[in-house]
């Protein structure tokens, strides 16, 4: 696959305008794909071996395991993503990396990005880019857990999952295929399978959304955005800024 051609481009040209020299750099970064089945941790928590990946097709989950046995899903992972970047720079990897397809992805070695980040510097502040808007995502994950009610919740995760889909070329405005379960959605959300099973039919009886065989529709966007008070700002998807 062209390096321009990638997920990951089309992610990073949200930020960056990026060059011919810079989409090389990426490509490079494609050039050791693997591919995982779904259900086998890509990355573990405590593994000490450096690389990361970046996710070319497919979804996955990256989680916290407690001592008890529990888990709690932090986020979810679309095609453009970059998996287990933190492990790149902290000395033991801090969560889990669990395919929810089957997936291929690229792995990075931490002299891959080294050198990107060498040779580009507007490469470098893409990634940081990409690094800062998944931290914004945990913020808003954290706000929800808070302070949003059920159905807040959920209608916020599903506009920001079209958002996410729709920036790669994966989404539109009328929505999008979604792999994941009611269990996985609800243990992201907080909530129990049944209960997220009663929030996603309250809010298809309302004519917002219905998720169902793998496909989330939007009935009402406009009706779901004010329901969720979602504000897209916090993905920064507007535009590049550096040009």
């Amino acid at each position: 696959m062209r390096g321009h051609d990638t997920p990951l481009v089309r992610k990073l040209n949200a930020f960056v305008a990026l060059s011919e020299t810079e989409l090389e750099l990426l490509g490079r970064m494609h050039g050791r794909r693997r591919s995982f089945p779904a259900g086998r941790d890509i990355v573990h928590e405590g593994q000490v071996k450096r690389s990361a990946y970046v996710l070319a097709s497919g979804w996955v989950c990256s989680y916290k395991t407690l001592a008890g046995g529990g888990r709690q899903i932090v986020d979810f992972q679309v095609p453009g993503d970059f998996l287990g970047l933190r492990s790149l720079l902290f000395r033991t990897a801090d969560h889990n990396i669990e395919p929810v397809t089957r997936v291929e992805a690229s792995e990075v070695l931490i002299a891959d990005l080294l050198d990107g980040f060498a040779h580009s510097p507007r490469l470098a502040t893409a990634i940081l880019w990409a690094a800062s808007r998944d931290e914004a995502m945990v913020v808003e994950h954290l706000v929800s857990l808070g302070r949003r009610n059920a159905q807040e919740r959920t209608a916020h995760f599903l506009l920001e999952l079209g958002a996410r889909l729709t920036l790669v070329g994966m989404g539109t405005a009328d929505g999008y295929a979604c792999p994941l379960s009611q269990y996985l959605l609800a243990d992201a959300l907080g909530l129990t399978a049944v209960h997220i099973n009663r929030v996603l039919r309250e809010l298809r009886e309302a004519g917002l959304v219905s998720f169902q065989k793998g496909q989330v529709e939007f009935h009402d966007l406009a009706g779901l955005v004010a329901l969720a008070d979602f504000d897209l700002a916090y993905l920064d998807h507007s535009g590049p800024l550096l040009k």
